[in-house]
């Protein structure tokens, strides 16, 4: 009997930082704004780069509840850290933006709305869990029944250079949420940062024509089997290392059914309803608008600014906040990421980054809480439930 063909996997193009360098080069040539990780304040953040000089360089993260630190490692790998404080809709949907101006002229107020022309970025490093979280906003802002139109136009220029995960974060837990470690759509162009003691690169694979076209344009060999190998075996290693889980399984009927948990009261007594876990979640995009007036009365303007479910302001409406309580809200925010955004837009609304459980000033974790309310309905459930 024939045995059936066994279809090797293809090789994939292989840079150096050096090739890295020529990307940037080349896009910034393009007419893109190219947004990357730098260090900044003790925290990877995302600005503007001009060379993989710009990078955190040999850095990497150490992330638990409540507590981000950055330690020193003695290579020169450029991304062995895992997300920080900001995501990338800072640069899709920006935290404050202005909707029109008005100036008082002799015969009246001249009115200007924001026409101005809009730039066209491109983001590297962007992790699987920030690509799904990208797919979300496009559902709601792009495609969904009340679009925007400023996000239309940022989104359809972009050019997007993905960093598959070879270090799980101590609170991630994407694979719990199918969202990664290794990007599978979405990007450009994803890289894999390869790295030993005589060999420094990346693999890299398109993910678009645009993508393809792009890499034709830079300096680049085919990756060797060995390679390839060592990129599936780190896809492996950061998929088994997730510092966190949360069991996804009928979560948002399990939601739905304990909604007067006493859970919510517990941790209502820690929460400082500071809108943290909002402000740096990448798929929030609540927002409040903001009037001014000049004491001279001749200049007013509307804002658009970032606004959080946490604050008592934003469920005001005459004769009270709808959420006056700090449960309320939390629970709210809780219940909205795993249970109503499915009902909503059929998908949960948390892509396991974990940024939520880092940056919480009490260290309050989603996961752990979720794990709290499945295990009281176990017939044997005594006290609170671990991770």
């Amino acid at each position: 009997m024939t045995k059936p063909a066994v279809t090797a996997t293809p090789s994939l193009p292989w840079i150096d930082r050096a090739g890295l360098d020529s990307l940037i080069e080349l896009l910034c040539k393009l007419g893109y704004t190219v947004i990357g990780p730098r260090l900044q304040d003790g925290a990877v953040v995302l600005e503007e780069v001009q060379s993989t000089a710009d990078f955190p360089v040999g850095w990497t993260d150490e992330q638990e509840g409540g507590k981000y630190r950055l330690k020193k490692k003695k290579n020169t790998t450029l991304f062995c850290y895992t997300v920080g404080p900001q995501s990338w809709k800072k640069y899709l949907w920006p935290p404050y933006q202005y909707l029109w101006k008005a100036q008082r002229n002799e015969s009246g107020f001249q009115v200007s709305e924001n026409h101005k022309e809009l730039r066209k970025y491109a983001l590297i490093g962007v992790r699987s869990c920030e690509l799904a979280a990208l797919a979300i906003l496009d559902m709601v802002l792009k495609r969904g029944p009340f679009q925007d139109s400023h996000y239309q136009q940022i989104r359809e220029n972009l050019f997007v250079v993905a960093v598959n995960c070879t270090k799980a974060g101590g609170t991630c837990f994407c694979t719990s949420m199918k969202t990664g470690p290794k990007a599978s759509s979405g990007f450009d162009l994803a890289l894999t940062e390869l790295f030993e003691s005589d060999r420094h690169g990346f693999l890299v694979e398109s993910g678009s024509e645009r993508g393809q076209e792009i890499i034709q344009q830079i300096p680049h060999e085919m990756a060797s089997k060995k390679d390839m190998d060592q990129a599936e075996a780190l896809m492996r290693k950061s998929a088994g290392a997730m510092g966190r889980t949360l069991n996804t399984e009928e979560v948002k009927e399990l939601i739905y059914r304990n909604l007067e948990h006493p859970l919510w009261d517990e941790i209502a007594a820690r929460c400082l309803s500071c809108a943290n876990c909002t402000l740096v979640c990448p798929t929030c995009f609540c927002t409040t608008v903001e009037d001014s007036t000049s004491l001279t009365g001749d200049h007013a303007e509307r804002r658009r600014v970032w606004d959080s479910c946490f604050t008592l302001d934003f469920s005001y409406i005459h004769g009270g906040s709808v959420r006056s309580s700090p449960k309320s809200r939390f629970r709210q925010w809780m219940a909205h990421k795993l249970a109503f955004w499915q009902d909503q837009f059929g998908m949960p609304g948390c892509v396991g980054c974990g940024r939520c459980i880092t940056w919480c000033p009490v260290g309050i974790d989603i996961t752990r809480e979720a794990q709290t309310l499945r295990e009281s309905e176990r017939p044997s459930s005594k006290g609170r439930g671990g991770v």
